[in-house]
């Protein structure tokens, strides 16, 4: 058993496992009282006037208390985070990396600027962690990304994958969670899915482009295709063989 779950833990693209590592770790550190949650919160006073800019991460790491809805998000993240890695963002590790920047920032920057809209605020103070939010941004964008894979909810409801984060949101309302978490990162993903799949379709403009320092990051994986044995292909043009 031990041994499976390592082979598992091996097997998971770079990012997913540095997550899932850090947010297991940080978690359990917290539910030991190793790690303090009060200096992992998003506050911005402390991000802007004593320079705790570590604030801007640790807030995505901490899961709350290790329970059932503890597994229940490590569950989505594992295996959300590890769908996107592998096939959507197969080969492009740095691409990967700039869509959770992006849907980290997206995410900060609503609850800074909705912590300043009269009637609003007060609902935004209570978010101060965002690490289900942008959990759910990445089941948001796969939903997206496979929109017709056919799903099961508790084995009751049977829908394809577009319709996936809002039986989650619904679902969250039914045990009487805050709706905003969800949807906050409904949101970002469709931020991030609009300006990333939608925009350039229609202008030839690519908006959401890695820039090359985080590409430097990264050694990203040559994809190899295998060509089917009984296929052959149509030889180049003349035109082509003169030129060369």
């Amino acid at each position: 058993m031990a041994q499976a779950v390592e082979e598992w833990y091996k097997q998971m693209p770079v990012i997913t496992r540095w997550y899932l590592t850090a947010a297991v770790v940080t978690s359990i550190g917290c539910s030991l009282d190793i790690i303090s949650p009060h200096n992992l919160y998003l506050n911005p006073i402390l991000v802007v006037k004593q320079y705790q800019l570590w604030r801007l991460i640790t807030n995505f790491l901490y899961f709350r208390k290790i329970d059932l809805d503890f597994l229940f998000h490590m569950f989505f993240l594992a295996r959300y985070c590890k769908l996107l890695e592998e096939n959507s963002f197969r080969g492009r590790t740095a691409d990967f990396f700039y869509m959770l920047l992006f849907g980290a920032s997206v995410l900060t920057g609503i609850v800074l600027v909705g912590g300043m809209i009269p009637y609003l605020s007060e609902s935004f103070a209570k978010i101060i962690f965002l690490s289900n939010s942008l959990t759910f941004m990445m089941v948001y964008v796969w939903s997206k990304q496979n929109p017709f894979i056919h799903m099961s909810f508790l084995g009751l409801f049977n829908f394809t994958a577009a319709y996936l984060p809002w039986f989650l949101l619904g679902f969250s309302v039914l045990v009487g969670a805050s709706a905003w978490v969800d949807l906050l990162g409904m949101i970002a993903g469709h931020a991030y899915y609009f300006l990333e799949d939608v925009y350039p379709r229609m202008t030839g403009r690519r908006p959401l482009r890695t820039p090359s320092f985080i590409k430097a990051l990264f050694a990203d994986e040559a994809v190899v295709v295998a060509r089917p044995a009984n296929v052959r292909f149509a030889p180049p043009p003349v035109e082509e063989i003169h030129q060369d």
